[in-house]
C-alpha cells in the first residue's frame, strides 16, 4: 500500500459509540441534557460555542469532587457563548467556576473504577528494580509525605521543588504538595545547576527534594554537586531532602513522613497547582502557573474522551519531569487508568527498549515523540505490539511516520498525533475515537479548544496556511506568570499580535473537514519570495535520507533579494562527510518532494544541531547568531541539551562577516 498525505490508515469501528468513552459521553449528553450530535464536527462546534454548557457537562459527567460548588461556569460578563462574545473577548482574564473550591490531588486519588488493591503505578528504571504501587499504597505514601511536608512548615501557597526523575517518589511528592494547597515545580536531573537556578530562583521554593543521581543507560551520573549549588544559590530553600536513587543506602526521603490523617485543602479553581516553564532559550524561562481546576477538567476531558483511557488501561508516555507530558501522564489515575513510568535512556541498549516495555508492563496506550517514531522507522524496527493507541507529540509526524506505525507496530491501533504546549499543559489539536486516522494530518481540533488559522490581517482562513490562534478561553490556560503582577509579560507572550486572541506561534492549515497540519513555528518561517514554508515538511524529506541523522534549516533576509538565503545544516551518520554528491541528492529530494523554493542556497555539515532539554530544535537562536547576535545573547545555554553545538554557528557567522 502506497501511503501519501491524507491516506486513510484507520477508521472507527461501526460500534465505536458503544465501546468508547466519548460514545458513552454522547449518550449521557442525550439522556441528561437532551443534546444529540450527529458527528464529531457537531460536538466540537457545540463545545467551543456554548462554553458554559460544555464545561459544565465535563464537570458533571466526571463527577468532580468539590468542597464548595461554583456559582457559575464563567464569571459575570465572561461570554459563556463564544459566538456571541466574539470568541475571544474575555481573554486574557476569563474567570472559570467562580466560588468553587476543590483539590486536584483529591480528584486524582479517587482513581474511579479501581479497588484499593489494584496496581495503579508501574515504574521501570535503569537505576533500580521495578516498583509497583497499589491504589492503597499510593494514597498511604501521599498521606505520609504530606505530613512530612507539613511538619517542615509547608502550607498553602508555599513552593516545593523536585529535582528528580520520572519515578514514584516525584509523583507522590507532587500529589502531597497539591493536597496541602502548596505549589509544585519539577526539573529533570539532567538539567544543569544553572538551568535549575534560573527557574527556581523566580518562585523561591521552601523545600527541595532531589535524587542523589541517576543512571542513563550504563552510565552513573551523580547530582550531589548540583544539589549543593542549587541549595546555596536559592536562599528561600529551608529544607533539602535527598532520595537515595543512585545509592539506595543514602538519602533521607524515608524521613519525610508523619502520622497525620489524610486531608485535602480546599482551594479556589484557579489556585496554583504547579509551575511549568517555557524552554527559556532566549532569556529566563517563563514560569507558567497552572491552576487546580483548569488542569483537572482539561486532563479529565482529554485523557478520557480523546485518548479513551479508563480503568482497563495502562497508560505510558515516555517523558522526563522537565516536559509537560509528565504532568499529563500522571493525571491518568483521575480517569481510572494505571500509569507506567520509565526513567533512563530510551535508546539503550537499543531502540527496542521502550517497545519491550509494552509486554513487560502490559501497556495498552504507548505515548512518545515523533522523532522517536521516526528514529525507529529509520532503524528498520518492526516491534509488532497489541496496543489500543499510540500517541505522538513534540514535533509534526510526517506521513511516512504514520505509515511505519501501521506497518510495523499494529494495524488496529489508533494513532493520535497531538499538538499543544506547556502553556496549556495539553493538546488543542489531536484525535478522537470518532475520527479516522489519515497519514500526515492531525485528525481534528480537541473539544473545548476553539483553534483557528488567522491570516496576517487577523481573519480566519480555511485550507490556507495561517497563524494558530485560540479564539475562546480554555480553563487550562495559565493562571498567569509567576511574579508578573500586572500581567504584562503574559499579555505580551500570547496576546500582542491579535488583541484578545491567543496566538500560539505555530503555522497551521485547517481543512474544510477539520483536519489540521502544523508546519512548524511561525517565528522560524522560511519565507522565499513571499511564499511561507514550514520547517516540518523540510525536515521530513532531509532526514529520510539514510546518511542524515539530524538537520536544521534557517532563512535569512537579504537586502534587495526577495528570496533571501536558505541555509541547511546536517548531522551525518558517523564517518560520513558532506560532499557534492550528497548535496546534490538533498537538493533533488527537496525539489521533487516539495518545490524548487525549498532547495537551500548552501548546506553545511555540523557535529550537532541545538536542541532544548525537551528535544525541540532551535532555529531562532541559530538565525540570531548567523545575523550577528553574540551566542550568550542569542540563547540561554542552560536551556539547551547541547549548548556546545552553538559554537559551530558562531564560527560560521564570523566567516560570513569577513566575506
Amino acid at each position: 500500500m502506497t501511503v501519501t498525505t491524507d491516506t486513510v490508515l484507520w477508521e472507527p469501528p461501526a460500534d465505536i459509540r458503544e465501546t468508547s468513552r466519548i460514545g458513552r459521553y454522547l449518550a449521557w449528553l442525550e439522556s441528561e441534557r437532551g443534546l444529540v450530535f450527529a458527528d464529531y464536527a457537531a460536538l466540537w462546534d457545540w463545545s467551543v460555542t456554548d462554553l458554559t454548557g460544555f464545561w459544565q457537562s465535563i464537570w458533571d459527567y466526571f463527577g468532580v469532587i468539590a468542597h464548595d460548588q461554583p456559582t457559575a461556569v464563567l464569571g459575570e460578563g465572561e461570554g459563556g457563548n463564544a459566538r456571541e462574545s466574539g470568541g475571544g473577548a474575555t481573554m486574557p482574564g476569563a474567570r472559570w467556576f467562580p466560588g468553587a473550591t476543590l483539590n486536584y490531588a483529591e480528584n486524582v486519588l479517587r482513581i474511579p473504577g479501581r479497588s484499593d488493591d489494584d496496581t495503579v503505578v508501574y515504574a521501570y528504571s535503569q537505576s533500580r528494580e521495578p516498583v509497583e504501587l497499589t491504589a492503597r499504597q499510593l494514597r498511604d505514601q501521599v498521606s505520609r509525605v504530606r505530613a512530612g511536608l507539613k511538619a517542615r512548615g509547608v502550607g498553602k501557597g508555599d513552593r516545593v521543588a523536585a529535582y528528580a526523575p520520572n519515578i514514584p517518589e516525584t509523583y507522590v511528592l507532587m500529589l502531597a504538595t497539591a493536597s496541602l494547597g502548596a505549589i509544585f515545580s519539577s526539573c529533570a536531573p539532567e538539567f544543569g545547576a544553572r538551568s535549575v537556578i534560573d527557574r527556581w530562583s523566580q518562585i523561591e521554593p521552601k523545600v527541595l527534594v532531589a535524587t542523589d543521581g541517576y543512571r542513563y543507560g550504563d552510565k552513573a551520573i551523580s547530582r550531589k554537586d548540583e544539589i549543593s549549588d542549587i541549595a546555596q544559590a536559592i536562599p528561600s530553600i529551608e529544607h533539602v531532602v535527598t532520595i537515595g536513587y543512585l545509592n539506595p543506602d543514602e538519602g533521607d526521603w524515608d524521613q519525610l513522613t508523619g502520622d497525620e490523617p489524610m486531608e485535602f485543602e480546599p482551594v479556589a479553581f484557579d489556585h496554583p497547582l504547579y509551575v511549568l516553564y517555557s524552554s527559556g532559550t532566549t532569556g529566563l524561562p517563563k514560569p507558567i502557573i497552572h491552576g487546580h481546576g483548569g488542569i483537572l477538567l482539561e486532563h479529565l476531558k482529554t485523557l478520557a474522551l480523546h485518548h479513551d483511557l479508563g480503568p482497563d488501561d495502562r497508560f505510558f508516555w515516555f517523558t522526563t519531569t522537565g516536559w509537560m507530558m509528565w504532568n499529563f501522564l500522571v493525571s491518568g489515575p483521575a480517569v481510572g487508568s494505571s500509569i507506567v513510568m520509565f526513567d533512563g535512556n530510551p535508546g539503550w541498549p537499543g531502540l527496542e527498549t521502550l517497545w519491550d516495555l509494552v509486554d513487560t508492563a502490559g501497556i495498552t496506550y504507548f505515548g512518545t515523540s515523533a522523532p522517536f517514531l521516526m528514529a525507529c522507522r529509520k532503524a528498520g524496527l518492526t516491534p509488532r505490539k497489541r496496543l489500543k493507541g499510540v500517541g505522538s507529540t513534540g514535533a509534526p509526524l510526517p506521513p511516512e511516520g504514520f505509515a511505519w506505525v501501521y506497518e510495523a507496530v499494529g494495524s488496529e491501533l489508533q494513532l493520535l498525533s497531538l499538538s499543544g504546549g506547556t502553556d496549556v499543559c495539553t493538546g488543542f489539536v489531536g484525535g478522537a475515537p470518532l475520527l479516522p486516522v489519515r497519514a500526515g494530518v492531525i485528525s481534528g481540533r480537541i473539544l473545548g479548544a476553539r483553534v483557528e488559522a488567522y491570516d496576517s490581517e487577523g481573519k480566519p482562513v480555511i485550507g490556507e496556511l495561517g497563524e494558530l490562534v485560540i479564539t475562546a478561553p480554555m480553563p487550562s490556560m495559565p493562571v498567569g506568570f509567576w511574579g508578573d503582577t500586572d500581567g504584562s509579560r503574559y499579555r505580551e507572550a500570547y496576546f500582542d499580535i491579535f488583541p484578545g486572541i491567543w496566538r500560539h506561534g505555530d503555522w497551521i492549515t485547517i481543512a474544510e473537514d477539520g483536519t489540521c497540519v502544523i508546519t512548524g513555528r511561525s517565528d522560524a518561517t522560511l519565507n522565499r519570495g513571499g511564499v511561507r514554508l514550514g520547517t516540518a515538511e523540510f525536515y521530513s524529506v532531509v532526514e529520510s535520507l539514510p546518511e542524515v541523522a539530524d538537520s536544521l534549516v534557517v532563512h535569512l533576509d537579504t537586502p534587495g533579494d526577495p528570496n533571501g538565503e536558505l541555509l541547511l545544516f546536517v548531522v551525518l551518520t558517523e564517518g560520513l562527510e558532506l560532499d557534492d554528491d550528497l548535496r546534490g541528492r538533498i537538493a533533488r529530494e527537496l525539489r521533487a518532494a516539495l518545490s524548487p523554493r525549498h532547495v537551500p542556497d548552501a548546506a553545511y555539515q555540523v557535529r550537532a544541531v541545538p536542541h532544548t532539554l525537551s528535544g525541540k530544535k532551535l532555529e531562532v537562536p541559530v538565525k540570531r547568531i548567523l545575523t550577528g547576535t553574540p551566542v550568550e545573547k542569542a540563547a540561554a545555554k542552560g536551556a539547551l541539551a547541547n549548548p556546545e553545538s552553538l559554537t559551530a554557528f558562531a564560527d560560521l557567522a564570523l566567516k560570513r562577516a569577513k566575506r
